[in-house]
């Protein structure tokens, strides 16, 4: 049997399993998100904000597709710790290097599982003053959310379960995979 060097390294724990999103699928779904982000933004090419870490991979590859002299900054979030839900306490861990009054923000998250979280950073942003403030979330897990958020941009919608890979750990591992998987073993 053919096993592949994560499956390996994670025999005797949690690991990757089923198969939720292939590699393709995903490039193509960003390609298109980046052609209407880079539509709706024509004349106000907007600040990428990448909340850390997970979504450092999707913004990378959105930002490649947008067709715009875009702008980047990265805010670090923390509302899971080790966990496999999030513990609805959030801590900035690190905040941006950039002011955002008067300018056009585009936050880029992974996924958006109870909603809280982003929540809680749409209002911290928006005492910032910016110009205009949306979000692309690259997953948003179904029936989840406990709050209503205005995601402009969705990736996907997936079923609640708990997901590795596309930049999306557990336990800082998996993020390198390229496409997205079930954890299995947990």
């Amino acid at each position: 049997m053919n096993t592949s060097v994560h499956e390996r390294e994670s025999a005797d724990g949690p690991r990757p399993g089923r198969i939720v999103l292939a590699e393709e699928d995903i490039r193509r779904r960003i390609g298109e998100l980046g052609a209407e982000i880079t539509r709706d933004y024509a004349h106000d090419p907007p600040l990428l904000v990448g909340v850390l870490k997970g979504a450092f991979v999707v913004m990378a590859d959105i930002a490649r597709e947008i067709r715009l002299p875009v702008t980047f900054d990265f805010m670090a979030v923390s509302s899971y710790g080790g966990a496999t839900h999030s513990s609805g306490v959030v801590r900035i861990l690190k905040d941006l290097d950039i002011g955002l009054e008067g300018r056009s923000v585009l936050v880029v998250e992974d996924v958006v599982d109870s909603g809280l979280t982003l929540h809680y950073l749409l209002r911290n942003l928006q005492m910032r003053s910016p110009r205009s403030l949306e979000v692309c979330a690259f997953l948003v897990k179904e029936s989840r959310q406990r709050v209503d958020l205005p995601i402009r941009y969705t990736g996907f919608e997936i079923p609640p379960d708990f997901v590795v890979g596309y930049g999306l750990d557990f336990d800082g591992r998996f993020r390198n995979l390229p496409h997205l998987a079930v954890l299995d073993g947990i």
